[in-house]
């Protein structure tokens, strides 16, 4: 079945770096595009990042441009989300996220989370 683990999460200084992994299994990686996406409390979920299979193209929310970088490595089935010159407001649990093709179905999947939080 699909599996999405993230990993990477914590407490970090604002201004300061992180980052993220998720750990991928249960379908053709390198086929697939993904995303993170994140949440905070009383907010609805965000994309934050997104790639294409391949890792050619990526896209950004506003919010992150410039010092966010998403990439994707096909050979060990993860995707990565760089985060640097982290502030408050990113403070959010980030979840990974992938639409699977079965059949004539394209089922989403989301991993369990994982909490980053910027706080001096």
């Amino acid at each position: 079945q699909v599996q999405l683990v993230e990993s990477g999460g914590g407490l970090v200084q604002p201004g300061g770096s992180l980052r993220l992994s998720c750990a991928a299994s249960g379908f053709i990686f390198s086929s697939y595009a993904m995303s993170w996406h994140r949440q905070a409390p009383g907010k609805e979920r965000e994309l934050v990042a997104e790639i294409t299979n391949t890792g050619g193209a990526t896209n950004y929310a506003d919010s992150v441009k410039g010092r966010f970088t998403i990439s994707k490595d096909n050979a060990k089935n993860t995707v990565y989300l760089q985060m640097n010159s982290l502030k408050p407001e990113d403070t959010a649990v980030y979840y990974c996220h992938v639409k699977v093709w079965f059949g004539l179905r394209l089922v989403p999947y989301w991993g369990q989370g994982t909490q980053v939080t910027v706080s001096a």
